[in-house]
C-alpha cells in the first residue's frame, strides 16, 4: 500500500512540474572511501541525495538530503561535478552531482522508511549491487572517465 501511494504521488508530482531536479553527492572521506546509501524502495547501493524542493537552492537541498539520508553535515564548499539527464525516471528529470570532501559524519542514521543503510566503502570494494549510474559517476570523478550527459 505504501509503495502504491508513493508511486501515485510521484506520478502526480511528475505531471504537475515542468522539470524535476535532484541532487546527489560523491562523498569521499580522508581514506578515499565513498559513502553509499541503500533505499528501501529500489534495489542497489546509490550515491546519497534527493529532490530539490520549490524555493530551495541545490546547495541547501544537498545539505538537507545528506543529513537526512546519511548523517553527513557539510563543512566546506561542494564542487559541482555535472548535471545529468535522467530519462529512466522521466523525460523531465535532471540530477546535479556534487563532490563532497569537507564534512562531518555522525555515523549512519537509524534505518527508516526511506533509507535502510548508509556506509562508507573502499573504492576497490564496492558492493556488487552498486548501481551502474553510481559506478559511472565514480569513474568520472576519480578515474577521469569521460563525463556522460545522461544518468
Amino acid at each position: 500500500m505504501q509503495r502504491g501511494l508513493q508511486w501515485l504521488a510521484h506520478r502526480w508530482f511528475l505531471m504537475t512540474r515542468a522539470v524535476t531536479l535532484g541532487v546527489r553527492a560523491v562523498v569521499l572521506d580522508s581514506d578515499g572511501q565513498v559513502l553509499l546509501v541503500k533505499h528501501t524502495y529500489t534495489p542497489g547501493w546509490h550515491l546519497p541525495g534527493g529532490g530539490v524542493e520549490v524555493g530551495e537552492t541545490v546547495h541547501v537541498a544537498l545539505g538537507k538530503e545528506l543529513a537526512e539520508e546519511a548523517g553527513v553535515t557539510l563543512q566546506g564548499t561542494s564542487i559541482l561535478h555535472g548535471v545529468f539527464f535522467n530519462a529512466r525516471i522521466s523525460r523531465r528529470d535532471h540530477v546535479a552531482v556534487f563532490v563532497v570532501r569537507d564534512f562531518d559524519w555522525s555515523g549512519p542514521p537509524e534505518p527508516n522508511r526511506e533509507i535502510s543503510a548508509a556506509r562508507f566503502f573502499p573504492l576497490a570494494g564496492l558492493p556488487q549491487d552498486t548501481t551502474e549510474a553510481t559506478r559511472r559517476r565514480l569513474a568520472e570523478v576519480l578515474d577521469d572517465a569521460p563525463v556522460s550527459a545522461t544518468w
